[in-house]
């Protein structure tokens, strides 16, 4: 089974909780954790990645918080994956077609990259200022 891991989840949770709010809106990562049921122990390492990437900005001290780091309708759900999971990549040998003497001839490896390009164009169409409309719209929910 082809999975995203955990962190993956939690962190679109998080960004799509943020996009929900009104731009510029701060809240904190107990706020985020508990209407998005994610354990508070992944809260401050997810933030901390995703403000590494310029996902997210962080402000310390009193009426501090997370909030997105640019409009939601700049952000992809494509950076998300790709920030926890690394480059887009079905197989090694679409990442690295150097590993498989075969990888030029392979009609396999062609399908791998096919399906990896696909899957990179579609979560790079896929922003989060869409994905908040939709909750905040459900008429537009299919």
């Amino acid at each position: 089974m082809f999975t995203i891991g955990r962190n993956t989840d939690y962190a679109s949770r998080i960004v799509l909780h943020l996009a929900c709010l009104e731009p510029g809106a701060r809240v904190t990562a107990a706020d985020i954790a508990s209407r998005r049921l994610i354990p508070s122990a992944f809260i401050r390492r997810i933030v901390s990645r995703l403000s590494a990437v310029g996902v997210l900005a962080t402000v310390r001290g009193s009426g501090g918080g997370i909030a997105l780091a640019r409009p939601a309708a700049q952000i992809t759900l494509r950076e998300v994956v790709e920030a926890f999971e690394g480059p887009l990549s079905l197989n090694v040998c679409v990442a690295s077609p150097a590993i498989c003497p075969l990888s030029v001839t392979c009609p396999v490896q062609q399908a791998w990259v096919g399906a990896t390009q696909h899957l990179a164009a579609f979560l790079t169409g896929v922003t989060f200022g869409d994905l908040a409309r939709e909750i905040r719209d459900p008429q537009s929910v299919p």
